[in-house]
Order: structure tokens, then sequence, then C-alpha cells
């Protein structure tokens, strides 16, 4: 297994001397579990006990004496999203992609509005969206749905397909060279593994048909693993998530909503909400048929709930931080006596 295979670059090369990547060898996560880590490098492919704050993908500067002490490289790129529940924990998804492969199929899963949260959060982290319409064969013209996927933005790749076909795996290679890292995300059943196996030239990993009952996705992938194919592509496959709740994701939004955020900028109040306030260029884009309402609705439920989930997140960050401090201090000067 070569560092390049795994997806090594100078990205990460910058952050250490020769002399130290020979004492701590660099190793890539290819899967975390609840309390250990998956580890691949040169010459090596090993369990270790689980660290704080890392997730598939990150590079380690592994210390083989103790590999609690390895050191997280600074990352290229991080996809996270607020974890499901009421705890508001912030999960990281993946980390140091190049690409993520949205997926959707062309059925009842197909929803323009997870689709945005998915294209927002990989923009936000400096990763490039592409998005797969599965299981055109369920349909007899993808077009509407190709449409409809390409109309969140004109600069984003939108390739349908169909997983199982022979011809799959040559539609997205332009992603998928030597040395790139690229995920599948999108809900169960959608075609992630399907296509993970068709990249891999393989059928390594267990697939399930849709419920002919609803069309939902059956959960087959039950956790997140990074895959190093022969070509030297390292691809994710992952779990389905069909609750996507966005968290530090502003910059994101404002691409993946650039024409929104762009209009908001001549509106005549900085702190326009875009309903009836007078002079709002939004409103205006909208009477004269240039917006889309329901892009519009859903581009302000998207921005608050980001807002509302940072603040959450950041505070209670903060109130970890400060609890964190006042045990050491209890526990020093107890030590102390």
């Amino acid at each position: 297994m070569s560092l390049r295979a795994l997806g090594w670059s100078e990205h990460f090369a910058d952050q250490a001397t020769s002399a130290v990547l020979a004492q701590t060898p660099p190793v890539r996560i290819t899967q975390v579990h609840r309390n250990t880590l998956h580890i691949q490098g040169v010459d090596l492919d090993t369990i270790i006990p689980s660290l704080q704050g890392v997730t598939v993908g990150d590079w380690l500067l592994f210390d083989k004496e103790a590999p609690r002490n390895s050191q997280l490289l600074s990352r290229k790129s991080l996809i996270k999203r607020r974890a499901p529940g009421h705890n508001r924990k912030e999960q990281l998804i993946a980390a140091n992609l190049d690409t993520a492969f949205v997926v959707t199929s062309c059925n009842n899963d197909f929803s323009l509005a997870r689709l945005e949260r998915y294209v927002a959060m990989a923009h936000d982290a400096g990763v490039t969206p592409v998005i797969i319409l599965s299981k055109i064969d369920l349909t007899t013209d993808p077009s509407a749905f190709v449409e409809q996927a390409q109309s969140i933005s004109p600069q984003i790749s939108v390739v349908p397909l169909d997983a199982r076909s022979p011809e799959a795996s040559g539609l997205l290679r332009s992603w998928c060279q030597a040395g790139q890292t690229v995920a599948f995300l999108g809900s169960s059943g959608v075609g992630k593994s399907t296509l993970t196996n068709s990249l891999a030239g393989n059928e390594a990993i267990a697939t399930q048909d849709i419920r002919a009952s609803d069309g939902k996705g059956r959960h087959t992938t039950t956790g997140r693993q990074l895959y190093i194919l022969p070509s030297g592509c390292a691809v994710l496959d992952t779990p389905g998530m069909r609750e996507i709740q966005l968290t530090d994701v502003s910059s994101g939004l404002e691409e993946t909503f650039a024409d929104l955020h762009a209009l908001q900028q001549n509106c005549r109040f900085n702190d326009c909400a875009h309903n009836t306030e007078p002079g709002c260029a939004v409103q205006a884009a909208i009477a004269s048929g240039d917006v889309d309402v329901p892009r519009l609705q859903r581009w302000l439920k998207l921005v608050a709930e980001d807002a509302e989930n940072t603040k959450f997140l950041a505070d209670r960050k903060r109130r970890d931080r400060a609890r964190n401090k006042a045990e050491k201090s209890v526990s020093k000067h107890g030590a102390k006596k």
C-alpha cells in the first residue's frame, strides 16, 4: 500500500519533517469503531485505541510505542453535521475528501431540499459536490429529475446512471483518479455500496434491494469505511443519512444559494427578512419571476437552522471547556493535599 493510494499529498507532507515522518510514520484512519480505530499505512494495517476528535479519512503521525500520543495532522476538508436526536452534539462525518458524490434515486427518495443540504455541507468543506441520480431504470424519463437537481446550481455536475450497469464506474472515473478521496453520501438503498463495488470491480460490500412497499432503502452499510481501490483512489462508503441538520456551514449556504445571497446584498435593510420589507431585492426578483418561492423558503429555513445549531454548539463547547478547566483545577488542588 503506497501513501499516494491512501490519499497522501503535499498538504500533509508539509506538516512534518522527513525525520519526524521516519520516527512517526503517517497512517490514515479507514474505520472508526466504538473504542478502536482501524488505521492503514505503508506496510501497516492495524487496530489502535480510539482518539478523541478524529474521524474516517483523518491522517495521523503514528506513535508505535504509545498509539494514544499519535498526532492528528491538519485537515484539508471536514464534513460534519449536528448529530440526530436531542443531544445536539457535533458529528464528524469524514475528513480530507476531494469529491462528495451525493446519491439519490429517481423514485420516492428524491428530495431537492435534502440534496441542497448535502451540497451546502460539501461546499462549506471545500469539497467538490457531484449529484448522482441512481436507479434511472425505475423511470421512463430521468430528465425531470436531472432538471430539478441541476436547478441547485449550473456549476454542479449531475450524473444519471444505473449503479448496476457496467458503464456506471466509467461515468465517475474522472473524479476517481489515483491519490483522490471520494465519498458516497445519501439515504439508505440509493446504491452507494453498489457504486463502491462497481468502482472496485468486485462485490466485496453487501447490498440489498429497496422495499417494494414504499420504495425506501434498507440499511446495509452500518459504519463508515474507507476502501482503497486497485486504481489508487480511496472511496468512502457511508450508512444512509436521512436527517441532515446543518451547523457552521454559512459559507456553504452562500455558495449553494449564490443567486439569493447576491440579491440580498441589494436589499434596503441589512437585516431584511425578505418578507414584506420595503426595498427588498429578493421580493422584487420573485415578482419578476426570476426567483422560485419554494427555493427562497428552503434557503431561509436552512440559514435559520444553521444559525441556531451553530450558536447552540458554540455555547456548548464553551460550557464544556469551562467544566473541564474547573475539574482539572479541583483535581490539581486535591493532588497537592
